[in-house]
């Protein structure tokens, strides 16, 4: 007789993965659309070493991302698609997400002389192209677990002992970890000189999605892929919930550790900043996996985050569109022209005496409304698949 607290099936989708996909979309455009220099400290992103909440949000929808592979790729796997299909589609796929982060990039000029090709959606793109293929070729842990160690440790080996050239070797002849003299920004100026996010008007320094750094982001979805390939094992729900709250602790103790020698980084993407992130995004989960799964807790509170989560990739492509849009469209204000953005926060946010809340505000009220299609969406049950 089957224990019935086991999981059902390998194929058993979790309430509590939407769940924190949704927290994890509405935060970041909380955060992306933060109000400007008024808003709270917690609320941007650190300007080198470091870390603030804000610099969790990305890892953390990647970490999603990974966990996210393994059930839908068992999913199509149980209804009989071949490996070689969905390999197919996942090249497909990424490369939508891909084209989607150079449009939002771009929009509304498309400016090409300087047009940046690294990108969130880039990186997503990336990220989700290697752990999806590796995991096609091989569905055991261990072999994850050995790629995680072998991305970690090896992009640490590479910022720490590579010399630079024409700078020369990291802790002998510059700073290690400085914040322009490294190898993965020497790497994006030779690879997209003037076509950086710090770029021609910075004097082509670097990008926080560069090329090299790409390596560890790979290795937070590897993070999410073993996070799901526990969720999908046959142990029981509270079994699963003391799991993650244990790797969420052992994965924030190794990293703190680690940051001793190698800063926690998020601009670099560094090992440390992986396992400290993927500590809180395992944090996070383990909440959510304990209230919806565990204590039944379902109804109500879940719904904006379901909603968010259903259609985070529109949801995204909506909040990075809408400032572009608003920027660009001019109305007089006390006798200048200015844009529709500007004169909404003037009009009505800035009279908030408190600069933290007047910029909160506007970024609560941004992400309200980047709720509104999404929700209808959610309404209609149209889900916008990449």
């Amino acid at each position: 007789m089957t224990n019935p607290s086991l999981a059902p099936s390998p194929v058993q989708r979790f309430l509590s993965l939407d769940v924190v996909r949704g927290i994890t979309i509405a935060f970041m455009i909380m955060v992306n659309n933060n109000g400007g220099s008024g808003s709270w400290h917690f609320m941007n992103h650190a300007v080198w070493n470091g870390l603030t909440p804000t610099d969790l949000v990305f890892p953390t929808f990647v970490f999603v991302v990974g966990v996210s592979v393994v059930f839908a790729f068992e999913a199509r796997l149980a209804k009989g698609a071949t490996r070689a299909a969905l390999a197919l589609h996942t090249v497909q796929r990424a490369a939508v997400l891909f084209v989607l982060g150079l449009i939002v990039n771009g929009f509304p000029f498309f400016a090409l002389a300087h047009f940046r090709v690294y990108g969130v959606l880039q990186r997503i793109a990336v990220a989700y192209l290697v752990v999806s293929l590796l995991y096609l070729w091989d569905r055991r842990a261990w072999t994850k677990a050995v790629a995680l160690v072998a991305a970690l440790v090896g992009y640490w080996a590479l910022l720490r002992f590579v010399p630079i050239p024409g700078i020369g070797t990291p802790g002998r002849d510059v700073p290690f970890m400085d914040m322009t003299r490294n190898l993965v920004s020497w790497i994006d100026r030779c690879v997209f000189p003037n076509h950086l996010y710090l770029g021609w008007a910075d004097h082509n320094t670097r990008d926080p999605e560069g090329l090299l750094s790409d390596l560890p982001a790979v290795g937070t979805a590897l993070m999410g892929v073993l996070t799901g390939l526990w969720l999908r094992s046959r142990k029981s729900v509270p079994v699963k919930a003391a799991g993650l709250a244990a790797a969420s602790l052992t994965s924030l103790a190794i990293g703190y550790l680690w940051s001793l020698e190698f800063p926690l980084n998020k601009n670099m993407w560094t090992s440390s900043f992986v396992l400290v992130a993927s500590g809180y995004s395992l944090a996070v989960l383990t909440l959510a996996f304990w209230a919806v799964e565990q204590q039944g807790w379902r109804k109500g509170w879940t719904y904006p985050w379901l909603v968010f989560g259903s259609n985070a990739i529109g949801a995204y492509m909506f909040s990075e569109l809408v400032p572009g849009i608003l920027g660009n469209i001019h109305v007089i204000s006390d006798g200048k022209s200015v844009d529709l953005s500007s004169f909404a926060f003037s009009h009505v946010f800035a009279h908030i005496p408190d600069p933290g809340w007047s910029a909160f505000g506007w970024s609560f009220c941004f992400t309200a409304f980047c709720f509104i299609p999404v929700w209808i969406l959610y309404r209609k049950k149209i889900f916008l698949k990449v």
